[in-house]
């Protein structure tokens, strides 16, 4: 029986297959390669490798993109011509959950999966994805944490649960052990570019922006090649670390250069480019026409219905470009969808509209509605979507609105609430000395 290098069974593969199918999943592991190249390879070798079809299935959903999921539920029915083990089975049903929409579904398939078979490195890494995407900071820390027990440091893959597990850690607040463990999945395989951004994000949430600089530029061999499909985030999440440090200049060249100079049309990407353009614009920035390409990028993956996390930032770009129908096509659908049963529909009704008529507002100069909106919003968006560092840019919308809508008190102490977390940070400490020159306007 061919296996893993975990020592999990590679049913219908062939030798050749196999070892295609390990460097695919090397180059899933460290986002740096092409994965579904190999994956093709391997299944042109092997037509009834069951797990190289799965794993192609799994980066297809975990695309986020409408075309993707076509292409997913096509893998899906060559996968069900197959004969499949239990391992398998559970992949497969994971992956149709994703597809419908049913994330937490999907999420906890794959608990389940890991609770038989710890060693499942795909099963923990493509969970640990569906765990980001539905913004659960718990499982993102648990699900890693149930599994290492069953390894050691000696087996291959090792390091990579350390950088998840690193991720997890941050998303949960518990920074210092975060750190410690992103540095020692670092020093096992320096390539571990999750793990660089597991510590980037510790030092994003710490307000140690200098830090956080330092670290990107010492280790910008091992994370900015062509190859690495993650280069485009840790680009961004250096854009953040200047922003808070008022350094806007820095942020827009990189805006224009690493982060959406090769016009990027992954979905990933595009949500950076909004998030990054929008703080600009939050800034005082003149972001000038930038919008209008982003907003033509979006066009073929906002579609109401996928994933409402890129909806929203896809509002952002129509916004910036004066696109109002497209505006009104997006809020619309979460409006009408009241009868769409997914998990991704009720993201869509619960928290996407909110954060898209909010941001429309704030848009529109409409700044004390934008409050009305994003207010209770903030406290609902980890229920979709991202990391805290992303979904930051709510609460940095929030203050704005509070300033330009009068409402002193407000921005204020939502100003104390930021400083009390970053106290060293230039725009917070900006915010509260605005607040305090702020009228204070009846709500």
């Amino acid at each position: 029986m061919i296996k893993d290098l975990q020592g999990n069974a590679l049913n219908g593969a062939t030798a050749e297959a196999a070892a295609l199918y390990i460097k695919a999943v090397e180059a899933f592991n460290l986002y740096h390669g092409d994965p579904m190249a190999l994956l093709a390879q391997a299944i042109e070798a092997a037509p009834r490798f069951a797990m190289a079809h799965l794993l192609k299935g799994h980066l297809l959903g975990l695309a986020t993109e409408p075309d993707a999921n076509v292409l997913a539920r096509a893998t899906i029915a060559e996968i069900k011509a197959l004969r499949l083990d239990d391992r398998e089975a559970g992949h497969l049903a994971a992956l149709e959950h994703m597809i419908a929409g049913d994330w937490t579904r999907a999420a906890v398939t794959l608990d389940r999966l890991g609770m038989r078979y710890p060693r499942d490195l795909v099963a923990l890494q493509v969970g640990h994805q569906m765990d980001f995407f539905r913004a659960n900071a718990r499982n993102l820390r648990d699900r890693i944490a149930r599994a290492l027990p069953a390894w050691s440091a000696d087996l291959p893959g090792y390091s990579i649960l350390l950088g998840m597990l690193s991720f997890g850690l941050e998303e949960t607040g518990d920074y210092v052990r975060a750190e410690e463990t992103g540095r020692r999945a670092l020093d096992l395989q320096p390539l571990d570019c999750w793990a660089h951004h597991a510590v980037a994000h510790v030092m994003e949430m710490q307000g140690r922006a200098q830090d956080g600089i330092g670290w990107m530029v010492a280790r910008k061999p091992y994370w900015s090649d062509d190859a690495n499909f993650f280069k485009g985030h840790n680009w961004w999440h250096r854009a953040l670390f200047h922003l808070d440090l008022g350094q806007a200049d820095e942020a827009m060249a990189l805006y224009d250069g690493p982060i959406r100079g090769n016009r990027s049309a992954i979905a990933l990407e595009l949500i950076d480019a909004s998030a990054l353009l929008w703080r600009l614009h939050l800034s005082g920035y003149d972001v000038g026409q930038r919008w209008t390409e982003l907003a033509a990028a979006w066009d073929a993956h906002a579609d109401g219905r996928t994933y409402p996390f890129n909806d929203w930032h896809a509002v952002m770009a129509y916004l910036g470009a004066g696109r109002l129908k497209d505006v009104a096509r997006l809020a619309k659908a979460y409006r009408e969808n009241e009868g769409a049963g997914s998990e991704a529909a009720a993201w869509g009704r619960a928290t996407a509209r909110p954060l898209i008529e909010g941001f429309g507002a704030f848009w529109h100069g409409d700044h004390r509605t934008a409050v009305e909106l994003l207010h209770p919003a903030r406290f609902i968006a980890n229920s979709f979507g991202g990391s805290h560092a992303q979904r930051d840019i709510v609460d940095w919308t929030l203050v704005e609105a509070a300033l330009r809508g009068g409402l002193g008190d407000v921005a204020e102490a939502l100003a104390q609430e930021r400083l009390t977390f970053k106290p060293h940070s230039p725009i917070n400490r900006a915010f509260l000395d605005r607040a305090r020159g702020a009228p204070k306007l009846a709500a």
